[in-house]
């Protein structure tokens, strides 16, 4: 399936289009005290119109508390008033609102596309949330170049290309590069790799590329290639099995058996990546299989996208949610905001009959620019798809259950051990990296009941002047920027309690002399209610011997195979290899640098013909100023600034 994801339904600010926002803030005069609650819905009720629109609830602080649409606005939101009628959940969120804010809408279907917007990205606490940050990787096959590159893509969709997708993983993705490189023989390398070969490389040797860099293939024969590739991926492939067939026929009569030979591998590719698909319906070319499965009081949805007749993988989201909402508000709640930054398919199948599900088809259409359907199956292959794709859901929520109950067990131990009031929430981990004091950096990583929270991991470059190799130092920098950066927001804000991200315990890498540095960073900073520890190897560096160290009793071990000692050590070894990765990346960016970047006016296409002409920046150094002229792509200007900048006592005529 091609596609273009066209234009969003909220712009930067969250308005739409034609709409008009509305805001009823509460009078904060000190002669009129704030009011919250039912008087304050009542209060905003007042100059509400009917019209269609998006409605939202705010909290004392300025947090958006809760997000809904509806097709009359004034007549939805007076349900609020009816504190009776409502869940547990929505009276307490009443309970909280100071104010309202209304954007008005032309339909409910607008009113719902803006909704799923304003949810995804305020994150409002009372409502159903998709936390679904990641983008997904498209198949690429530029247009704008004689002999089109097939690749792997994310971000941004620019014009002169061709995208395929959504893929689920980039192990997806790979998988078809690697077939159609088998298949179709196009080539993955970059223009810049193109331009510069003078033989053919690997890929052609081992027969995965017609090598069109070295004219080994004509452009007409090229194309022909890519306008297969084009019907195979848009799900063609039985017209061009059969045409690969009539063809390798042909071959084998006029005797020509090594063209015979390349097609019928070509065929055997195909019927390959046929076969290897778990789910291949032959009744959905394009269309996404959504199933949602409640268990434990959570829930998993499984999406599996379907382009042109094959499976281009499956992935697992557990939406937040209370207890109280059924599977269809769940999955309901789940579309809108899934397809808020991606195109619909023309089908969408799911498992459960959903509320205003034509609403829901309307908005998912004007998203897409097309029809889009969705459908509950009761028979037939469609049936059975959404069947596979509910017990998916049904394992991997029963997996991730198992393993918080074995997290929720392991963080009790961690209670027990150090003497904790109840089980963390927030571990935070700290450690160092660094080669003889150059190109230092701080870490942090954080676990969680539902393991390591990757998207709350911290890189610090070490700013400050420190002494190349002083760990103490380290640490302390990157504790004060942590927490000082969040005591001085908190402070801003006005906000009273811990922050969200506060930790309940910190966990740093090293013994006494590094929990003394950070004991007293957390005392100067006023931090007194965050359990501090640190772990060591100990003199003889055996893992399973690390001694611990609270600052409240002598340092103890635990016992060998205690699982609270395998999870710590876990934790800390997680922190050592995100310290590594991330001071390798910052080294390799400095070993690219050259003495040419610290000159104006000299950028990576100039840098780059300079490099090639005079082999590197001694050699630029080198050169004389009529060199410099000479070299393409410098004018005058340019090269007196070169020479200039490696002769500060030449003085220009």
């Amino acid at each position: 399936m091609t596609d273009k994801i066209p234009d969003g339904t909220a712009d930067q600010t969250g308005s739409t289009p034609g709409c008009n926002l509305i805001v009823h803030a509460p009078d904060t005069s000190d002669a009129a005290p704030v009011v919250t609650g039912v008087a304050a819905i009542q209060q905003a009720l007042k100059t509400m119109p009917f019209s269609p629109g998006v409605y939202r609830m705010i909290g004392t602080r300025g947090e958006v508390l809760y997000v809904g649409k509806a097709r009359a606005l004034k007549k939805r939101v007076t349900s609020y008033t009816q504190l009776s009628r409502l869940p547990e959940r929505l009276r307490r969120m009443v309970t909280e609102t100071i104010s309202m804010e209304i954007v008005t809408t032309h339909t409910e279907a607008e009113a719902l596309l803006l909704e799923a917007n304003y949810i995804k990205r305020m994150k409002p606490r009372f409502n159903i949330l998709l936390r679904d940050d990641k983008t997904y990787p498209w198949l690429v096959l530029t247009e704008q170049h004689p002999f089109p590159q097939i690749a792997k893509h994310r971000g941004k969709m620019e014009k002169g290309a061709s995208y395929f997708g959504p893929f689920a993983s980039a192990w997806a993705v790979n998988q078809t590069v690697n077939i159609l490189q088998r298949v179709f023989l196009l080539r993955t390398c970059s223009d810049a790799v193109f331009a510069s070969r003078t033989r053919p490389c690997l890929l052609h040797q081992i027969r995965r590329c017609s090598a069109p860099c070295v004219d080994r293939i004509s452009q007409e024969d090229y194309a022909r290639l890519v306008a297969q590739a084009k019907e195979f991926l848009e799900g063609h492939d039985k017209e061009l099995k059969a045409t690969f067939a009539a063809d390798m026929e042909r071959a084998a009569e006029s005797l020509d058996f090594e063209r015979a030979a390349i097609l019928r591998d070509r065929i055997r590719a195909l019927a390959q990546m046929q076969d290897s698909n778990v789910v291949n319906p032959t009744s959905i070319r394009d269309g996404d299989v959504i199933a949602v499965w409640q268990q434990g009081g959570q829930a998993c949805i499984q999406v599996f996208f379907i382009r042109g007749g094959r499976n281009n993988g499956n992935r697992a989201f557990y939406p937040v949610h209370t207890r109280d909402e059924s599977s269809a508000d769940i999955l309901a709640a789940f579309l809108a905001q899934f397809y808020d930054d991606k195109p619909p398919p023309p089908l969408v199948l799911v498992n459960s009959e959903l509320p205003e599900v034509a609403l829901l088809s309307e908005a998912l259409s004007i998203r897409r620019g097309h029809k889009t359907e969705i459908l509950h199956p009761q028979r037939g292959e469609r049936r059975e798809v959404v069947e596979h794709a509910e017990t998916n859901a049904r394992e991997a929520l029963e997996r991730k259950l198992a393993e918080s109950a074995g997290q929720a067990k392991l963080l009790e131990g961690v209670a027990r051990v150090f003497g904790l009031d109840k089980p963390p929430v927030r571990i935070e981990v700290y450690d160092n990296s660094h080669i003889m004091g150059t190109h230092p950096y701080g870490v942090m990583i954080v676990g969680s009941p539902e393991g390591f929270d990757r998207q709350s991991y911290r890189k610090y470059g070490i700013k400050g002047s420190i002494t190349p190799g002083d760990d103490f130092a380290m640490m302390r920098e990157v504790l004060e920027r942590r927490f000082g950066r969040t005591l001085r927001e908190a402070e801003a804000s006005g906000e009273a309690g811990r922050p969200p991200d506060w930790p309940d315990l910190l966990l740093i890498d090293g013994g006494a002399g590094q929990f003394s540095a950070v004991r007293e960073v957390l005392d100067r900073l006023g931090v007194t209610d965050v359990k501090l520890v640190g772990i060591a190897k100990g003199p003889d560096r055996d893992a399973g011997r690390e001694w611990f160290y609270t600052g409240e009793a002598p340092p103890f071990q635990l016992e060998p195979r205690d699982p609270v000692l395998y999870y710590l050590q876990r934790l800390r070894d997680e922190a050592h290899r995100f310290a590594i990765t991330t001071h390798r990346a910052g080294r390799s960016k400095t070993l690219v640098k050259s003495e040419l970047d610290e000159i104006p006016g000299i950028g990576p296409a100039r840098k780059r013909a300079l490099l090639n002409r005079f082999g590197s920046a001694r050699g630029v150094g080198q050169a004389g100023l009529s060199e410099l002229e000479a070299a393409p792509g410098i004018n005058r200007e340019t090269a007196r600034a070169i020479y200039g900048h490696f002769h500060p006592d030449w003085a220009p005529t």
